[in-house]
């Protein structure tokens, strides 16, 4: 297979219409979302490949949106040695197996308000893949609203996608990054008991994953959670701004980094950010806590508030 730059493909037109609801003409890539009614009418449609990413790898075999495939983020994903995400030619192998060609749609939609197809989109992105869409409202949305699940899985016919080489540098964030980023906006989006230092993970999780409890001076504190309705769609844009413009004061910044415990619940803040809010540089920290948590003479702050920031030596 060719090797790519993933810059190759920058200007590649879009092969399926947008959806052109009057929600998402709001935000500031309105390509980046799909609603329900849009999906239903498209399903099947040649050259859309719609893709379940679940935190619960199990979900899929219980019932699943027509034409679906699956993707499991721990198998597929991620690097099985090294803490790290598959390199081009694993996303070259995994893409090929699922049938898909570097000019497809992929929508992407899954359990927890998208908190998994969130992190899916923002690998396929550092692969440059150019059309990846989310399914508002995820799994849950589609279900709520008593939409057809089948058991039956699709067999694709396997395609020759290129090896690209992955590119961290726009839109990822390791340790190092995050201390030369210190005095710009840090944005925890884990639980506010997290934040404070009161556990190690989310709540209904084993405490596990780092050594210390807390968070990174400096960081606000801004739950994922707030960018969602109850129905777990995306709030509109005015009700985004407030959450994070006017109420995290990221109003007139261009360079912010989330983090969460591994990434995943960051991936969903860093999709609002950058593609719903339009802000121009947005890194997700992956390593997040989990690591920071645990290195040797880390600062870290406890309790509500955000800290100074760190003056490191």
């Amino acid at each position: 297979m060719d090797q790519l730059s993933p810059q190759v493909y920058k200007e590649i037109t879009l092969p399926i219409d947008i959806d052109s609801s009057e929600k998402f003409s709001q935000y500031k890539d309105p390509s980046a979302l799909v609603s329900t009614k849009w999906l239903e009418e498209n399903l099947g449609r040649p050259g859309l490949v719609l893709l379940e990413s679940d935190e619960d790898v199990l979900l899929y075999q219980t019932g699943h949106i027509p034409t679906a495939l699956k993707i499991d983020w721990h198998t597929d994903l991620n690097d099985q040695v090294t803490r790290d995400y598959i390199d081009g030619a694993g996303f070259s192998k995994v893409f090929s197996r699922l049938g898909i060609n570097r000019e497809d749609t992929i929508v992407l939609y899954g359990d927890k308000s998208n908190w998994w197809a969130a992190y899916t989109f923002w690998v396929f992105k550092l692969f440059g893949h150019e059309d990846v869409r989310l399914l508002d409202g995820g799994r849950d949305k589609w279900t709520s609203e008593g939409r057809e699940l089948t058991k039956e899985e699709p067999k694709p016919v396997a395609s020759s996608y290129p090896v690209i080489e992955r590119n961290d540098e726009a839109l990822r964030a390791f340790r190092d990054d995050v201390v030369s980023h210190f005095g710009k906006p840090l944005i925890d989006v884990r639980s506010p008991e997290e934040y404070a230092g009161d556990r190690l993970t989310a709540p209904g999780y084993p405490d596990e994953g780092a050594s210390r409890a807390g968070h990174i001076p400096s960081a606000a504190s801004v739950p994922w959670s707030k960018a969602c309705k109850e129905d777990q769609t995306f709030k509109d844009l005015a009700g985004l701004q407030e959450v994070y413009l006017k109420g995290a004061k990221l109003e007139g910044h261009s360079d912010v980094i989330a983090y969460c415990r591994i990434g995943e619940r960051s991936s969903h803040t860093w999709f609002v950010l950058k593609y719903l809010l339009g802000i121009e540089t947005v890194r997700n920290y992956d390593g997040s806590w989990s690591e920071w948590g645990s290195l040797v003479k880390a600062p870290i702050a406890l309790g509500s508030e955000p800290g100074p920031v760190p003056q490191l030596v």
